[in-house]
């Protein structure tokens, strides 16, 4: 399993750094910076909004079903004509939920306008998310892997014409948000095929069973409920920034400039749980050993982690200088009063990265286990405290505050999900391998802080810190190349 693994991570590492972070950081950042952080920050807020009650269109159903299926093939095509007429009723359902909160916390006219569009954006990706669940269940990651970065290579080619090729005088963020529609749009229609086609049908028939759609419902609500709990401790700063403060729209902008490269760096991290939530399920029903996998992809997924929120925290302002410069009417004073809170938060975010990296691997070995009751806890813990938090932060610290709340927030769940897989799970505590992320960790602040006093520019010094970061990972045998070289020739444990 662990072979299996490797495999299919570096076809998805691979197919994910070539599309992923050109979006994020060639597409969405260039939006960002011409349209300005105002009316970016405006379409953030909403944009974060029509996430908080995104598991109103799943109810965990896509994790419940990427288990189930992976454990027992033959449930696709009675699963896949019911939970299709299901997830149509819960659109109704989010959509009614969604407005009647938007009109209650007095949302304006262009803000529902724009809610419109990127509501129903919320389903197609949860309808994608759902059939890459039976691909990832029958195994089939390689198709899987083609199809996580469909959308995206859509949507990049659609925005750059828009933005590079003179098809509109002035863009604007509403253009970003159709071209998200659209590459959602065909992406659902070429995935729904490839999983018809392994349902082994020429064609599908709906079913409406309500006793069966009820079932469904009742076993996928625990996890309805933790994705729930997460979406809403991970996307409601934005949200509560944008709410509280009068200028609202452009401290959520200046936190989405920074949230935006932990989005990147989180959508890596996020191919590790696509990979091991089947791959544990299947090893679980087996009972085959956990840990060795466990400790490869912990081992494989922190240690970049590490490297990269040191490296953030190092070079923060100069990173963000690079990312956003000044825009257009924006005096000298302002720009640097952006720049100085990006970095902040940029800083903090990154640390936030290590935090979420563990979870990836612990909260999907829970998931995988059917732990849901004591996920569940954990989440809400993390939602309380999160919004505790932003509520006494933000009037105090703006962008700042909301991202030393997410710190806290995801440093408690991370820390308790290892210690409660320890104890179900019985893990040794290895203390050679925390030896050596201490090693790692105090090596790569030293040399971090070398790196700034070479009289070279930034950009080089921070080539040099990663390079040292890299060899000290492998002096210290913290990522061995001739074991992923085996893992990768031969499947070997």
């Amino acid at each position: 399993m662990q072979g299996k693994f490797i495999k299919n991570l570096v076809l998805l590492m691979v197919l994910n750094l070539l599309i992923k972070p050109f979006w994020l950081l060639g597409i969405d950042r260039t939006v960002q910076n011409t349209v300005g952080a105002e009316e970016y920050g405006f379409y953030f807020a909403v944009f974060n909004f029509s996430f908080l009650f995104n598991i109103l269109l799943d109810l965990g159903i896509t994790n419940f079903n990427n288990k189930s299926i992976a454990q027992n093939r033959a449930l696709l095509t009675k699963y896949l004509s019911n939970i299709l007429v299901l997830k149509l009723i819960l659109f109704a359902l989010y959509l009614v939920v969604t407005f009647a909160s938007a009109y209650f916390i007095n949302y304006s006219a262009e803000q529902i306008r724009l809610l419109y569009f990127l509501a129903f954006n919320q389903f197609l990706l949860s309808f994608i998310l759902y059939l890459r669940s039976n691909l990832g269940g029958l195994h089939l990651f390689r198709t899987d892997a083609m199809i996580s970065v469909l959308d995206r290579m859509l949507m990049i080619i659609i925005c750059a014409l828009l933005l590079w090729g003179n098809l509109v005088d002035e863009f604007r963020i509403q253009y970003f948000v159709y071209a998200q529609t659209a590459g959602y749009g065909i992406t659902v229609l070429v995935t729904f095929l490839l999983v018809v086609r392994h349902a082994k049908r020429r064609w599908l028939r709906l079913n409406w069973n309500f006793p069966f759609l009820l079932a469904i419902a009742r076993k996928s609500f625990p996890f309805a409920v933790l994705v729930l709990l997460m979406t809403f401790y991970n996307r409601i700063d934005s949200v509560m920034l944008e709410r509280m403060l009068g200028e609202g729209a452009r401290y959520s902008g200046i936190y989405a400039s920074a949230f935006r490269l932990l989005d990147a760096a989180n959508m890596i991290a996020y191919l590790f749980s696509v990979l091991l939530l089947p791959i544990f399920a299947r090893m679980i029903q087996q009972k085959q050993p956990l840990e060795g996998l466990a400790r490869l992809a912990f081992t494989l997924i922190i240690t970049p982690a590490l490297a990269v929120a040191v490296t953030a925290m190092f070079y923060s302002t100069e990173v963000m200088q690079m990312l956003y410069p000044i825009h257009g009417g924006e005096t000298l004073e302002v720009f640097h009063y952006r720049i100085e809170e990006s970095a902040r938060v940029f800083g903090l975010l990154m640390a936030c990265f290590v935090a979420i990296s563990s979870t990836y691997i612990f909260g999907t070995l829970l998931t995988a286990n059917g732990s849901m009751g004591k996920l569940n806890l954990i989440a809400f813990s993390g939602m309380l405290l999160n919004i505790l938090l932003n509520l006494l932060l933000i009037p105090v610290l703006f962008s700042t505050g909301s991202a030393i709340a997410s710190l806290f927030t995801q440093l408690l769940v991370a820390v308790t999900q290892i210690f409660i897989v320890k104890r179900m799970f019985g893990f040794r505590i290895n203390y050679m391998l925390i030896t050596k992320f201490v090693v790692f960790l105090s090596g790569m602040v030293l040399f971090a802080w070398l790196s700034r006093q070479l009289p070279f520019p930034w950009q080089t010094s921070l080539v040099i810190l990663l390079v040292c970061g890299a060899l000290l990972s492998l002096l210290i045998r913290l990522i061995s190349i001739k074991q992923i070289y085996q893992l990768i020739r031969y499947g070997g444990a």
